[in-house]
């Protein structure tokens, strides 16, 4: 039984690294005479189970009972999976991977793989599988051990997967030996993103920005990309203004990271002088800021009504956007939007995007926007809470907007609504429920009028809203 099972662990280590359909193996006796076939093949993708078979062992005189008509069948059904597979799904198809401690974190491993879920439909990334893993201390080499790595890349063969992405940072060496071993593109959360930064950045500013950092998140790879080059550029993760630039020898990507960030200190002073001359025309500002994707562009467009582009996606939204609004008594304010907010957003990432939130800096009033309707609203909300932070904005006044209540369930909406905190404004910036309220909470919070009226008008407003 023991030589069994370690015959039938190579073959499917074989399957693994020849990356083969189908595989016989052949023992042979001391005479030269062949003895015992094993034999294996992967599943396709619409067989529940393993995605191997291990087939019963035949002695080499069985060989031609039937084995013809065997590999036929399967070759049939591996076909007509891959004829069924259509359009966008034959495009990068990913398998995704998260490894995560078995400490206590305040999210659970499978909200973590659910937001990467989410980044990926923003990449355009058909996610077909994953996989998570709680482990306390990863393997250096691979970050998973070998035995899981060769199940996902079986996984990876019978879902014809070309992607697998890992929701941790790796290093370039695992990224590498990971890429090597299951002969597929590897990529991580942080390039994840850096590729949806690089398709929805449309400024000179925001292209600039996209290119920095890719450039500095790819400086320390470089020693390592000669071999690997064509799994980690092009397509997901290697989109954008910086893409042609990442085959730039070592020498020039100093020479290159330095002039972006001339260019990026000439476009602050332009932004710079734009802020002094609001603030000597005394124009006051508010900012929104939110968890990304909680309706913060929507909320824009439906104050000011304005059309800047709002999307049910992640990271819709990555060019500052300012608008006017008009109160009465000659009164107006700018109001500007803000790229979201994530968690554990890279380090690159963060210092890059900077530019994007230090208009923050100058605001009188910040509306901190919150999806209610999402399960993870209050982490989302710390989140946000702590980057603010640590930019150094925790002192500036702020409003928290539940927004999208509308698609709370009743049950949860009313307990919500009952709960009125006299702080917090209730809108649905898709229906225009609570911009009236939220418009003079503005108004009075900015202008250091009594809020006296505002709450009872917003308590008034959440008790009487007919859904």
């Amino acid at each position: 039984m023991l030589r069994l099972l370690s015959e039938c662990e190579l073959i499917v280590s074989l399957l693994v690294l020849l990356r083969l359909d189908y595989l016989t193996a052949v023992t042979v006796g001391a005479d030269g005479f062949p003895k015992v076939l094993f034999s294996a093949h992967v599943n396709p993708e619409e067989d529940d189970g393993e995605p191997w078979t291990i087939l019963p062992r035949k002695l080499a005189g069985q060989l031609e009972e039937g084995i013809l008509e065997e590999i036929l069948e399967i070759e049939s059904r591996l076909a007509r999976f891959r004829r069924n597979l259509k359009g966008a799904q034959k495009e990068n198809r990913a398998f995704l991977v998260g490894v995560y401690p078995e400490t206590h974190r305040k999210r659970t491993p499978a909200q973590s793989i659910e937001e990467l879920k989410e980044l990926c439909r923003t990449a355009g990334v058909h996610v077909v599988d994953s996989f998570i893993q709680r482990k306390n201390r990863l393997d250096p080499s691979t970050v998973l051990g070998k035995g899981k790595l060769e199940e996902i890349v079986l996984k990876a063969l019978q879902k014809h997967v070309e992607l697998l992405i890992f929701d941790l940072e790796l290093t370039p060496s695992q990224a590498k030996k990971i890429s090597d071993y299951a002969d597929l593109k590897v990529i991580d959360r942080t390039q994840l993103i850096l590729d949806i930064f690089a398709k929805n950045a449309k400024s000179r500013d925001g292209k600039l920005q996209v290119e920095l950092a890719q450039l500095k998140y790819l400086k320390g790879r470089l020693t390592e990309l000669d071999d690997n080059m064509s799994r980690l550029t092009g397509g997901i993760g290697g989109r954008g203004p910086g893409e042609t630039k990442l085959e730039i020898g070592k020498r020039r990507v100093e020479e290159r990271i330095s002039r972006l960030e001339q260019e990026l200190k000439s476009l602050k002073k332009r932004r710079e002088t734009a802020r002094r001359r609001r603030k000597k025309n005394e124009i006051p500002v508010c900012g929104i800021v939110g968890y990304t994707n909680a309706g913060k562009s929507t909320l824009l467009n439906a104050l000011t009504k304005s059309h800047v582009l709002s999307e049910n996606k992640l990271f819709a939204t990555l060019d500052p956007t300012s608008r006017r609004i008009r109160f009465p008594q000659e009164r107006e304010i700018i109001i500007s939007d803000t790229v979201g907010f994530i968690h554990d957003l890279p380090p690159e990432l963060s210092n890059a995007f900077k530019a994007t939130l230090e208009e923050l800096g100058d605001s009188d009033l910040l509306l901190h926007v919150v999806d209610v309707s999402n399960p993870e609203y209050q982490l989302q909300m710390e989140a946000v809470e702590s980057i603010l932070e640590d930019l150094g904005l925790s002192d500036i006044p702020r409003i928290l907007v539940y927004n999208k209540i509308d698609n709370l369930p009743e049950e949860a909406r009313s307990e919500i609504l009952r709960e009125v905190d006299p702080e917090t404004v209730y809108v649905s910036a898709v229906k225009g429920f609570g911009l009236d309220v939220l418009l003079g909470r503005i108004e009075e919070r900015i202008y250091s009028e009594s809020s006296a009226k505002v709450s009872q008008a917003n308590a008034a407003f959440a008790s009487s809203i007919v859904w």
